[in-house]
C-alpha cells in the first residue's frame, strides 16, 4: 500500500548533527617562501652583516715549491667599516572577541581560538609579501643592479631562467614566481619539446628548471594584482641561495618572545573592557638580509599572457 504521507526533510533536519567545518578563509595560500627560506633567530632585534672589502681575491697568496729563493706575500683582509644593519620590522594587529560569544556559542569549536588562527594566518600573509616587497628590507627591492635582466622577449624563455642560473650559480636554492609566470613557463618549455621535469620540496611538488625548484608565491604580483583578471600583465622572478652558511638570503627573526605562539610571533591578551570585549595584540616580528650580492637574481618584465595553438598530429 503506498504512503501518502512522510516526514519531510526540511522538518527531519531540525532534529539531525549538521557536520561543519573550521572557517575557511580561501585567501590564505601554502606561503612556501617561509619554508623554503632559511630563517636565522635574533637576540636583540638587530643583524649586522659584516662583509669584506671585495676585490680578486681576498688576500694574495703564494704558490711555489722552493719558498727558501722567494718572498712571501703579506698584508691583511680589510672589512667593511659600515656594515649594514638590518632592523626586525614588526607586523601587529588587534583582536577583539565578544566573551558571549565564546560562552555561549564555544561548541564544537572554540570561537576565540579560531579568530586568534585566523588573524595569525592573516600576520604571517603579511610577512611573506613584506620579505617580497617591502621597501627597506624586500628580497625584489635589494637586487643589486648587475643582478637584474629582463627577458629578451617578453615572455619567459628556457634561456632567461639560465640568465639568472649564471647570476646565481654558486648552490642556487630556488626560483620564485607567481603561479602565472610558472605557467607561462611552463608553456614555452613545452612549445619547445623540453617540458620542465618536477621535484619535491618544503612538502610540496613543483616543477623544476635544470634540477632548481620553482617555487609559487602570489605576493609576487602581476601589474601589481595578486588575482589579476586579465590575462595579459607582466610581473618578475627572483631566483634564490639560502642560508647563512652558504652567503645567501636570510630571513630575520625574535627570538626568546614571551606567550609566543610561533617563530617570531607572539600573542598578548590585552584584558576585557566594560562592554565584555576580550582584546588580544599580535606581533610578528620579521625581516630579511641579503648576504652576498650574487645571493639573488631578478627577471624581470615578464610577460605572462601569451598563449599557443598546437596543431595535433595524426597518430
Amino acid at each position: 500500500m503506498a504512503i501518502a504521507h512522510a516526514l519531510g526533510r526540511e522538518a527531519a533536519l531540525q532534529l539531525s548533527n549538521v557536520v561543519k567545518t573550521t572557517p575557511q578563509y580561501g585567501a590564505l595560500t601554502p606561503r612556501y617562501l617561509t619554508r623554503v627560506l632559511q630563517f636565522k633567530g635574533l637576540e636583540t632585534g638587530i643583524y649586522r652583516v659584516n662583509k669584506v672589502v671585495e676585490g680578486e681575491t681576498p688576500l694574495d697568496a703564494l704558490c711555489s715549491q722552493d719558498l727558501g729563493r722567494t718572498t712571501i706575500p703579506s698584508g691583511y683582509v680589510e672589512y667593511e667599516a659600515k656594515p649594514r644593519e638590518y632592523k626586525l620590522n614588526a607586523i601587529s594587529a588587534i583582536l577583539n572577541v565578544d566573551t558571549k560569544i565564546g560562552d555561549l556559542y564555544g561548541k564544537p569549536y572554540d570561537q576565540t581560538q579560531e579568530q586568534l588562527n585566523l588573524a595569525i594566518e592573516s600576520l604571517k600573509e603579511r610577512q611573506e609579501s613584506q620579505l617580497i616587497n617591502n621597501d627597506d628590507y624586500g628580497l625584489l627591492k635589494n637586487v643589486s643592479d648587475n643582478q637584474r635582466a629582463r627577458a629578451r622577449y617578453g615572455r619567459p624563455m628556457p634561456d632567461d631562467f639560465d640568465e639568472l642560473l649564471s647570476k646565481v650559480w654558486k648552490e642556487p636554492s630556488f626560483f620564485l614566481a607567481h603561479p602565472r609566470a610558472i605557467a607561462a613557463f611552463a608553456r614555452e618549455c613545452t612549445r619547445r619539446g623540453v617540458p620542465p621535469s618536477t621535484t619535491s620540496a618544503a612538502g610540496g611538488v613543483f616543477i623544476s628548471w635544470r634540477g632548481v625548484p620553482i617555487i609559487p608565491t602570489d605576493k609576487l604580483f602581476v601589474d601589481g594584482l595578486k588575482n589579476p583578471k586579465s590575462k595579459a600583465g607582466k610581473t618578475n622572478v627572483l631566483l634564490i641561495r639560502t642560508g647563512e652558511a652558504n652567503r645567501g638570503v636570510v630571513g630575520l627573526y625574535q627570538t626568546g618572545l614571551q606567550n609566543e605562539s610561533s617563530r617570531g610571533l607572539n600573542v598578548r591578551f590585552r584584558g576585557i573592557d566594560d562592554r565584555g570585549v576580550a582584546s588580544y595584540l599580535l606581533s610578528l616580528y620579521c625581516s630579511a638580509a641579503i648576504l652576498a650580492t650574487d645571493a639573488i637574481a631578478a627577471l624581470e618584465e615578464v610577460e605572462v599572457g601569451d598563449y599557443y595553438e598546437y596543431t595535433q598530429q595524426p597518430v
